[in-house]
């Protein structure tokens, strides 16, 4: 094959890789008023990307602070079910933040590619309350509670805190 057919050939072949931009605070569409980076909203982007003949990869351009764990979780299994039907690499391409539901959807891909400076990661949960135990008792309350479980009252703010509660909360 000369140059020029393999010049030609380059033009024709050039390697395709279709880009999707996973923007903004994952929500599902319609809360807190507003289209919400959704897998019903997203899921159109998707499709058309991996449908694309002779991609080489799907690219996704991420830049979210997270939201919802579900609709994190709803996109990224989508994200592998169709890279998986379509046999082509995912690459995550991460802006300025890649956080909690954000770093979930870049963990959705096969290669993960960040800036320095980029924030990435943070994925946690956090579990705030109060304690009233001593309040009540002071006040001389007594609180009856009936419940059919053993684990029901955990963390009830009536009542002290227990070392073996907050170890289960931390093992989530």
């Amino acid at each position: 094959m000369g140059l020029f057919s393999k010049l030609m050939f380059w033009r024709r072949h050039k390697p395709i890789v279709p880009v999707v931009r996973l923007t903004g605070v994952i929500a599902q569409s319609g809360s807190l008023g507003r289209r919400g980076l959704s897998l019903e909203a997203i899921e159109p982007q998707l499709k058309k990307a991996f449908s694309v003949k002779r991609a080489k990869a799907v690219a996704l351009i991420i830049n979210s602070p997270g939201g919802s764990p579900v609709q994190s979780s709803l996109i990224g299994q989508r994200i592998r079910d169709l890279a998986s039907r379509a046999d082509v690499p995912v690459l995550a391409f991460c802006e300025d933040v890649a956080a909690s539901g954000g770093y979930w959807l870049a963990a959705s891909a096969d290669e993960i590619f960040a800036n320095p400076a980029s924030v990435i990661g943070s994925i946690g949960v956090i579990s705030a309350g109060f304690g009233f135990d001593k309040a009540i008792a002071k006040l001389g309350i007594d609180r009856r509670v009936y419940t059919a479980g053993e684990a029901k009252m955990t963390l009830d703010p009536f009542q002290a805190e227990r070392d073996e509660e907050v170890g289960r909360l931390k093992a989530l």
